[in-house]
């Protein structure tokens, strides 16, 4: 019997060692899966908490600077390109002039600037004029499609002094 005892517990030292072993491997993996994911991770783009209008760039105004006339277009609304639904803009604008003699000629070019700005905006989707980025593009394209036509003078500046995308 005694030598029955002595048989028995290398066999239970054994699977005890195999228990031992696989913890401690099951242990290292465990932790290295941890570690890896926290090290190898992708850290999360700093939240900005600050209102997104505060960084749009305010012209500069020097105190010695004359503004120029300012003439008003009436409010448009045009349909926009849109793949889901029916979309349009409504919009009204003013446009600072270089000079007197340029405000007369763009009062008789009226016609020509209400058309070239209502097939400019009707080639705008709804995404490109959802964000800053697309309002400030077009208003550069409708400063450089007004001066086209004019001859006395030019555009200083465009004004959105209504703006909706619905």
């Amino acid at each position: 019997m005694a030598e029955k005892k002595e048989a028995a517990k290398p066999g239970k030292s054994r699977k005890k060692l195999f228990i031992i072993i696989g913890i401690a491997l099951l242990v290292i993996l465990i932790g290295g899966g941890v570690a890896g994911f926290l090290l190898l991770k992708n850290d999360p783009p700093p939240s900005d908490d600050k209102d997104p209008g505060l960084s749009v760039p305010v012209p500069d105004l020097i105190q010695g600077e004359m503004i120029g006339p300012m003439v008003n277009i009436e409010e448009f609304i045009v349909n926009i390109i849109s793949a889901d639904s029916n979309r349009y803009v409504k919009a009204s604008l003013t446009v600072e002039l270089t000079s007197e003699k340029t405000r007369e000629e763009v009062e008789m070019r009226m016609p020509q600037m209400r058309d070239a700005i209502l097939l400019l905006l009707g080639n705008k989707t709804y995404e490109e004029l959802q964000d800053l980025q697309g309002k400030r593009q077009l208003k550069a394209e409708l400063k450089n499609k007004i001066n086209s036509f004019l001859q006395s003078g030019k555009v200083k500046s465009v004004y959105f002094t209504n703006f909706v995308v619905q």
